[in-house]
Parts: C-alpha cells; sequence; structure tokens
C-alpha cells in the first residue's frame, strides 16, 4: 500500500473469519473529525466445524491518524521514547463474544429507545435476535467485562425458524422502531414486526413476499419510505416492494434483467432516489428508481474483475460509494465526476473509469464493507484476512 494516500490505516484480527459485521451508533458524537477515533462493531464468526461461532461485540480504540507531515516526521525521529511505550500507545482492540448456534452468514444492528439488538442469520436457517448491552458494558468497562465472561451465557432475545433453509438477505428499517426483512435461498422474503409495547417479540408473517424465483440475496430497507424495501436474487432481478399491500401484491417494481447473472448486493441512496446494484457479472450499476420500470441503468461501472460482494453509499456524500470484490480490491467511485464524450465506454484503452476515485488492497477475500455513519470518509472492510479501518485522502 502506499502510505501517503491514507490519512489513517489500521489493522485488526479475530479468532476466525469474521465475514459480516455492522458499525453500531455510538454516543461520543456526530461528523467526528478529531483523532484518535473510537468505533463500535458487531460481528459474526463463521468457523469450521472443529470451532465454536460467536457474535462478537467490538470496540477499536485509539485509531491515530497514521499519514505524518514533515514536522511530525522529524518530531518522531528527535523522541526518545522506548518502544514499549510506542506500543503501549497503539490501537486497541476489545472483544465481548457471545456463543451462535452454526456460522453467521450475516448479522445487521439497531437500536431501539436506547438499547442496541443485532439480528443474525445462521447456516442453520434460524434467524436470532440478540441484546448486546451488557456485551457493549464488557467492552468498555474492565469489572464489567470480567461479570459478562463469568456469566458465558447469552440467549437470543427473540428466534425465528420459520425460513426452514438458509439465508444471508436481512434488514432492519431504518423508519420503523424494530422492523425487519429476511431473505433465504428458497426465494422467501419474511417482514418482522416488533409487537406492540415489547422490546423482545416481533411478529413474523408467514406469508413470503411473492416474487422473486431463485435465492434472495440482499434486502435493503428504503431510508425514506417506511413501508418500502428493495430485494436483489439470484434470479438476476431487482424488486421493489410495498409491504402495506398483500404479500401476492405488494411487489411494485422490477428490474427483471437488472445483470447478466445472481444479484449479490443492493445499497439506497439516503439523499437520492438512487441504488446501487453489484452482481456476479462484475458489474455495478446505478439505477434511477423514477426509471426503475424502463429496466435500464443510468450508469454502468465496469473495473471490477469477479463477483461484486459488498457496496454501499457514503451517508455523507451521495454521489460518493464504496464496492468491494472477489478480486480482493475495494473501490471508492464518485458519480459526479463525468465521462468525455470521447471516452470509450468498454475502457479499450485501458484508461481508469473516471468515476474511479480509489483502490484499496491487501485483503484476501473481502466479503463487507461499510462507512463509518458517525466518522466521515472512515471505511471499515472485511475479509478473510481480517478487518481494515482506513480514511483515504480522497474521503
Amino acid at each position: 500500500m502506499d502510505e501517503s494516500a491514507y490519512e489513517m490505516y489500521h489493522q485488526a484480527q479475530t479468532n476466525a473469519p469474521c465475514l459480516s459485521f455492522d458499525v453500531l451508533a455510538d454516543d461520543l458524537g456526530q461528523n467526528r473529525s478529531e483523532y484518535p477515533h473510537t468505533c463500535f462493531l458487531v460481528s459474526g464468526t463463521q468457523s469450521d466445524s472443529t470451532q465454536t461461532n460467536n457474535v462478537i461485540v467490538m470496540k477499536m480504540s485509539n485509531l491515530k491518524k497514521t499519514l505524518k507531515d514533515k514536522e511530525e516526521e522529524e518530531e518522531e525521529e528527535s523522541d526518545d521514547e522506548s518502544e514499549s511505550e510506542d506500543e503501549e500507545e497503539g490501537p486497541e482492540l476489545e472483544a465481548a463474544m457471545i456463543r451462535h448456534s452454526g456460522c453467521v452468514n450475516r448479522i445487521r444492528a439497531t437500536r431501539i429507545n436506547g438499547r442496541h439488538l443485532a439480528a443474525s442469520w445462521s447456516e442453520l436457517g434460524k434467524v436470532n435476535i440478540w441484546d448486546l448491552t451488557n456485551a457493549l458494558k464488557a467492552v468498555t468497562d474492565t469489572k464489567s467485562m470480567a461479570e459478562f465472561v463469568k456469566n458465558d451465557t447469552v440467549s437470543p432475545v427473540f428466534q425465528f425458524a420459520g425460513h426452514q433453509t438458509e439465508g444471508f438477505a436481512i434488514d432492519w428499517s431504518p423508519q420503523v422502531a424494530g422492523q425487519l426483512a429476511t431473505g433465504d435461498c428458497h426465494k422467501n422474503i419474511h417482514v418482522w414486526r416488533l409487537e406492540d409495547g415489547s422490546q423482545s417479540s416481533w411478529h413474523v408473517d408467514q406469508r413470503p413476499l411473492a416474487g422473486h424465483t431463485a435465492s434472495i440475496e440482499d434486502i435493503q430497507w428504503s431510508p425514506n419510505e417506511p413501508s418500502v424495501l428493495a430485494s436483489c436474487s439470484a434470479d438476476k432481478s431487482i424488486r421493489i416492494w410495498d409491504v402495506r399491500a398483500s404479500p401476492l401484491k405488494a411487489n411494485m417494481l422490477t428490474a427483471a434483467e437488472a445483470h447478466l447473472t445472481d444479484v449479490n448486493v443492493i445499497n439506497w441512496n439516503r439523499n437520492e432516489p438512487f441504488l446501487v446494484s453489484g452482481g456476479d457479472d462484475a458489474q455495478l450499476k446505478v439505477w434511477d428508481l423514477r426509471l426503475f420500470k424502463d429496466n435500464k441503468a443510468v450508469a454502468i461501472l465496469k473495473y471490477h474483475t469477479k463477483p461484486i460482494t459488498s457496496v454501499e453509499w457514503n451517508v455523507n456524500d451521495s454521489t460518493v460509494f464504496a464496492a468491494s470484490g472477489e478480486d480482493n480490491q475495494l473501490t471508492i467511485w464518485d458519480l459526479s465526476v463525468e465521462k468525455d464524450d470521447e471516452q470509450i465506454d468498454d475502457d479499450m484503452n485501458g484508461d481508469l473509469p473516471p468515476q474511479l476515485l480509489f483502490i484499496h488492497e491487501g485483503q484476501k477475500e473481502m466479503k463487507e464493507l461499510h462507512w463509518h455513519p458517525q466518522i466521515p470518509g472512515v471505511i471499515i472492510s472485511t475479509a478473510h484476512t481480517g478487518f481494515n479501518v482506513f480514511k483515504t485522502i480522497s474521503t
């Protein structure tokens, strides 16, 4: 890596690969820019059959700026502090583990009345809801950690086994507290609603949303419309649903041939009526929902050479998004950069697409990325080789 291209860059490893994670909202403030940074995550392991799987709540702290100007470098050279003291000033990782039955296919977090909850998809075909309150206390307080480890057993506050097969698609609604959607490998999507007056019981509609013909790969609730969600599938389609309608009639809009093959991931733009998708065809596509019925993307971005594994818009810049692929690359794109009229679409000259802002490498088998919603420009990514936490000079 070119260190001069990163304002901050840190790595972290866990006892087993965590191929899905989510950022936990904290009370340390919005739009933080002052170093060192602290962030809280929840992740889930995918261990082999000889190891126990866990939901892991993590606190990454003392994440210092790594890009140094000339003055800082001179100060470092003249500093006589010992290596041991330098190590003490390095980044820190605290982790609290909750035993999980089966590998964690995907995990997503929400906050309801100040309480952090996470929903995990198990390879055993069950969806679990976890209360992360005690685990979060444990990673911030030594005494609470000792008590947490001593008790050792945390059970799900709710569990749903109605899918009857495993799945990967899962998302909490940002508009309706406790509203969840889960999709499985048998094409079924179920909508969950928190029961009135309860914080530990959900009503799961047993009637699946009807429309897809193959495995549901990803689900995303609209950031602005409380009853609208989007889904993508191995049947090559992206569908928009209004859950106020009956499950048989909820499918409002469909891009039937959204990608050449499986559509793996989708993400809503918070400020514009755009959706970005990534598929097994290695293509990234941006969709304008006002033109969705025409089945034509407003932008097709080609750079990755293998299936796309994650996409997410920058929460602080509605023209920027990041993507990762099985080609071990994470890319950052800026759609505000316009292409020259003379530029060849299929990139025959070998030039990089003008919208491609940054390429991050160094992780093997990248699976998921998230922008930190409270620290502008910071991206966290996970792979078989562990986590990266970084901020580029261009974001």
